[in-house]
């Protein structure tokens, strides 16, 4: 059915004619001809397949998962299998995030940061399958060494894993090299910063402008994530008679009824709302932030000289700390299951990554003490009674405590009778 052909260079070929009856020629390149032989078998057995139009045996169907880049592709090329997706770890981390039409611009940005690391240290023409775990860990160590905090590093190795399981759902490699990395984001207390009342009006004060005050406002005072949710935010979103905002959240929009999510309008937010709304020109379809929407703006090189203008010291995660500053002083006061409603995260996520100890607490522990529902008033509380209950054959000296003798005398221990 086929035939291996030997040329005189030592180059080897197989030929067969396909069910339309035309040559097809399979070149080997130069190899020895006992694996020249099996390679003819297998192709065969492919050929057969096609014109039954029945599945290929177990075996042939791992020989053709294991080829490598281009004896796969020259086997597709003459119609035997079909083309398979490029094994080469450039071609195929840049296939795959193309590929994925549903990600956000931001999470794109993230997937191709990773993408670089791992051809930084892998180089873009290695095979997916000649990864190996010990490499993995390799590449972790070469990411540690290029200064990237833990959790950067985790982040990277979870987008990894992430690459290579799409790999494998592919069949382009038999397990995920990635699998044993480290990759749940863990907290991080010493990057906690808690941005209070006064320092966060010292630095609206600093503000450049009126939507700057806005921005800063929204992020302290209002909990919301920068910059999805700032600058999805439109001024019809804002219900000026029940005093509340709504919140679309870009984020979380992907989970059921989680595209948007109300806020109160807390009465620290009313001011700088106002003001932005009386500059409005009368359509309230458009942004509440005007400006800055460009994706060459950068917020947070910007918050950070305004901070330094103020003359305070720029903290780690600056939006993210004003948010989990604005989550911890919610809880303060309300349950947590409303303020999460609020922030539009989960309790656990809430007490993981946001919720902050701070001085005051602290300090607050030290001058009050703790009260329980199990404290009583002074006034409710009976005083103790040393013999309340009197063991069999005791004498009588602990009665004496709440009843007189004469009382004795007069009206004996047994009750009168009618």
């Amino acid at each position: 059915m086929a035939s291996l052909v030997c040329r005189p260079n030592g180059r080897k070929e197989v030929q067969f004619t396909d069910p339309n009856g035309k040559r097809k020629t399979v070149r080997l390149g130069r190899i020895a001809k006992r694996p020249a032989e099996s390679i003819k078998t297998h192709i065969e057995h492919l050929l057969t397949s096609k014109i039954s139009k029945r599945p290929v045996d177990g075996e042939t169907a791992r020989w053709v998962a294991s080829l490598d880049e281009v004896l796969s592709a020259r086997i597709a090329a003459v119609g035997l299998i079909s083309c398979r997706e490029s094994s080469v770890l450039g071609d195929f981390i840049t296939n795959y995030v193309e590929s994925r039409s549903d990600l956000k611009p931001r999470t794109v940005k993230k997937l191709n940061a990773t993408k670089d690391y791992l051809i930084g240290f892998f180089n873009a023409d290695k095979s997916l399958r000649e990864i190996s775990l010990a490499d993995a860990d390799d590449w972790r160590v070469f990411l540690v060494s290029k200064g990237l905090a833990e959790n950067t590093v985790r982040k990277h190795a979870q987008i990894a894993k992430q690459f290579f399981n799409a790999a494998k759902r592919r069949k382009l490699v038999d397990s995920n090299p990635f699998r044993e990395l480290k990759s749940t984001v863990k907290p991080n207390p010493d990057r906690y910063h808690f941005v209070s009342r006064a320092t966060a009006f010292k630095i609206l004060d600093s503000c450049p402008n009126n939507e700057w005050r806005l921005i800063f406002a929204l992020a302290r005072f209002g909990g919301l994530r920068c910059p999805s949710e700032l600058l999805n935010l439109t001024w019809n979103c804002v219900d000026w008679e029940r005093e509340r905002i709504r919140i679309k959240s870009p984020k979380t929009e992907h989970h059921t009824d989680k595209s948007s999510r109300q806020i109160p309008i807390f009465p620290e937010l009313k001011k700088y709302l106002d003001i932005a709304f009386f500059e409005l020109d009368g359509d309230e379809s458009v942004f509440v932030i005007k400006n800055y929407r460009d994706a060459g703006s950068n917020l947070r090189t910007q918050l950070t000289r305004i901070i330094e203008n103020a003359g305070e010291k720029p903290w780690p995660k600056l939006f993210q700390n004003l948010r989990s500053t604005r989550e911890t002083e919610l809880a303060e006061n309300y349950p947590i299951h409303v303020v999460c409603h609020w922030l539009g995260n989960s309790n656990s996520v809430a007490s993981k990554h946001y919720l902050q100890v701070t001085e005051s607490h602290f300090e607050k522990a030290t001058q009050n003490p703790t009260q329980t529902v199990h404290d009583s008033s002074d006034s409710d509380r009976q005083p103790p009674q040393d013999d309340d209950v009197m063991s069999e054959g005791s004498d009588l000296v602990g009665v004496g405590q709440a009843m007189s003798q004469q009382e004795i005398a007069v009206r004996g221990l047994e009750p009168p009778r009618p």
